[in-house]
C-alpha cells in the first residue's frame, strides 16, 4: 500500500529525473554549438507547431509563462539569427514571430538532441520496461486537474 512517504519518494524522484533530463539536455546542446539554451530550444519547438507564426502573447500562453520570459527569448533567438519579428499582414500594429532558415535547422538538430538525451536516459531500461514507463507516464501527463 502506498504512504505519504512513498509519495514523497516517488515526487523526489520524478524531480530528479527532470533535473537530470535537463542537465543532458543543457550539455547536448552546449556539445553541439547550437547556440540556444533549453528556453529557447522549447520555444523554436513551439513555434514550429503553428500553421501562421504567433504572437508574443500566444507563445506566452502556449508556454505558460508571462509574455516578458518571451520578449526575452525571442530578443536572444533573433539576435542569433533563429526568428524574426514581422508585421501582422492585418494589423499593422500586431507583431508575429517566424522561424528563419536558420532557426529551422536549428530545430531540426533539436530533434537529434533530445533523441540522443532520451538515449542515454533510457539506455538502463529494457524494452518492456521502457514500454511500462511510457504507459505509466501517458496516465500522469494525461490526467487534468
Amino acid at each position: 500500500m502506498d504512504t505519504p512517504d512513498s509519495d514523497s519518494l516517488l515526487a523526489e524522484q520524478l524531480l530528479r529525473l527532470t533535473r537530470r533530463v535537463h542537465r543532458i539536455q543543457k550539455r547536448q546542446l552546449h556539445e553541439r554549438g547550437l547556440g540556444v539554451t533549453p528556453a529557447q530550444s522549447r520555444l523554436l519547438r513551439t513555434l514550429a507547431h503553428w500553421e501562421t507564426p504567433p504572437r508574443m502573447a500566444d507563445l506566452a500562453e502556449r508556454l505558460e509563462v508571462v509574455p516578458r520570459a518571451v520578449t526575452t527569448l525571442v530578443d536572444g533567438l533573433e539576435a542569433s539569427g533563429k526568428v524574426r519579428r514581422v508585421p501582422d499582414p492585418a494589423n499593422r500594429r500586431v507583431i508575429r514571430i517566424e522561424l528563419t532558415d536558420d532557426g529551422v535547422k536549428v530545430l531540426q538538430e533539436l530533434h537529434s538532441v533530445r533523441r540522443a538525451a532520451a538515449e542515454e536516459i533510457l539506455a538502463p531500461l529494457t524494452d518492456a520496461q521502457r514500454r511500462a514507463l511510457g504507459g505509466l507516464l501517458d496516465t500522469l501527463v494525461d490526467t487534468h486537474c
